[in-house]
Formats: structure tokens, C-alpha cells, sequence
């Protein structure tokens, strides 16, 4: 078993195509734009790729986190206990580049257990709701610089600071917005409107919906319904973080 940076990127984008069966463009914007060997680990048998995974550099309270994500096992190889050799081995791994924590997001409530026993606890709740067209609102399209100034205007307090490349992968699959009370990002499918996250004035959504030309808005904001993310000290921090939304899901 050998755990290292990655030397084939075709088998990770076939490892990632098998597990999450994202399509071709997709997999073009994201190794083009976000993709770095030194933010990816692999786990090879005999010189085949097994498990892989990737993160992104994020913070709070000005210590470095690792935001992990695509964590993927070859069918193949599922139930041999090489996802938890990977994870364990990463960990030690950013411990030793100074990363103070890392963060996932399951995939299902039921991977929720499976990460606490990597030790992971759930730290940031969201709310999401379905709604329909209301009055329009002024909407201003901007770039992702500008979003994320404003973003941590309204971010909760104790939320984790997601920009660099994650913003610059985001801005290929969504649009950032702002109005006067709000700001959001968000995708438009047809006539169907999906925001992974919206801050401040939630009763705007209706009026996004409208101003987007959607027949349906599909929303995320900060909340309490339902646990979201994930937190792993990786150093002794004097608290933990409170909120985290922008995610590859």
C-alpha cells in the first residue's frame, strides 16, 4: 500500500467519474481550475489506484483548515478499511503541513457515524426550503471577488472563511448575486433555480426567484433543521468552528 501525491490524473478522473458519475465538463472545470497534485492524496495496491481524495485550503480564526471532499473508494476495493488508512494517513499529513483542523461534508446521514469514528462531530446546521416566484428584487450580478467582501459581511459569527480556489471553481458551475439586504450564490437549470447558500434577508427569496426567471427556487442559509458539515481538530484550538455551507454536494 502506497499513500502519496497523485501521478495519473486519468485514473483519478475515472475513480471520481465511477464513484459520483459527474459528468466530463464537470471533471474539465474542475481539474482545469481547482485541481492541485499538492492538495490531493491517493491510495495505490500494486500500482492500481484505489481511494483518492482532495481538499481545499479554508480558515477561521486565522488557523489553516482543510476542507476534504471527493473522498472516493474503487468498488472494487470497498470494505478492505482503505478509506479510513487514507483519511488517517491525510490527517497526519496536514497535521505536519500546519493545518489546524479539516471539515467534510457526508454525503448521506449515514456516513455521518462512519466519520465520527475518524473523529469528526457535526458543527454547522442549515435550513432549506422550496418557494415560488414573489415580487421581483433588484438583483446585481458581480464577480467573485466582490462576493466574497460581501460574503463575510453576512456571514454568521464563528463561520469558516471559503475563498481562493473554491470561489474560483464555484463561479464555473454557479452566478453570484447581491441586493440590497442579501447576497447568494446560485444556479439556474431550466426553470428550476438551485442556491446552495444564501445570507442575510432570507424572506428575499421569492423575489430572487422571480428576478432569475425560475419557477422554482430551490434555497440553503444558515439554520438549525439539520446538521450539514463535519469538524476534525487537528491541533488545540481555543473553540470550534460554527458554520461552513459552500460545498462540492
Amino acid at each position: 500500500m502506497i499513500i502519496d501525491k497523485p501521478t495519473d490524473l486519468h485514473a483519478l478522473r475515472c475513480l471520481w467519474k465511477q464513484a459520483f458519475e459527474d459528468s466530463d465538463s464537470f471533471l474539465d472545470s474542475f481539474f482545469s481550475v481547482a485541481y492541485a497534485p499538492d492538495r490531493c492524496r491517493c491510495l495505490t495496491l500494486n500500482g492500481q489506484l484505489c481511494a483518492a481524495l482532495y481538499w481545499f485550503d479554508c480558515s477561521f480564526e486565522e488557523q489553516t483548515f482543510a476542507y476534504l471532499y471527493a473522498v472516493a473508494t474503487d468498488k472494487a476495493y470497498q470494505g478492505q478499511g482503505l478509506c479510513r488508512a487514507l483519511m488517517e494517513d491525510t490527517h497526519r499529513h496536514l497535521k505536519k503541513l500546519g493545518y489546524s483542523g479539516s471539515i467534510l461534508v457526508p454525503g448521506s446521514a449515514e456516513l455521518f457515524s462512519l466519520y465520527e469514528k475518524l473523529g469528526y462531530h457535526p458543527f454547522s446546521r442549515l435550513n432549506s426550503f422550496t418557494c415560488q416566484p414573489g415580487t421581483p428584487v433588484d438583483l446585481r450580478q458581480i464577480d467573485s471577488t466582490e462576493y466574497a467582501r460581501l460574503r463575510r459581511r453576512f456571514l454568521p459569527e464563528n463561520s469558516v472563511i471559503q475563498e481562493g480556489p473554491l470561489l474560483s471553481f464555484l463561479q464555473t458551475q454557479c452566478s453570484f448575486y447581491t441586493g440590497t439586504d442579501f447576497v447568494l450564490c446560485a444556479s439556474l437549470d431550466a426553470d428550476t433555480l438551485t442556491v446552495p447558500e444564501l445570507l442575510g434577508n432570507c424572506a428575499a427569496a421569492p423575489g430572487i426567484t422571480a428576478a432569475l426567471s425560475a419557477h422554482t427556487g430551490h434555497f440553503r442559509t444558515p439554520g438549525d433543521r439539520y446538521p450539514f458539515a463535519m469538524f476534525h481538530a487537528l491541533s488545540d484550538l481555543p473553540k470550534s468552528p460554527g458554520y461552513f455551507a459552500l460545498a462540492l454536494d
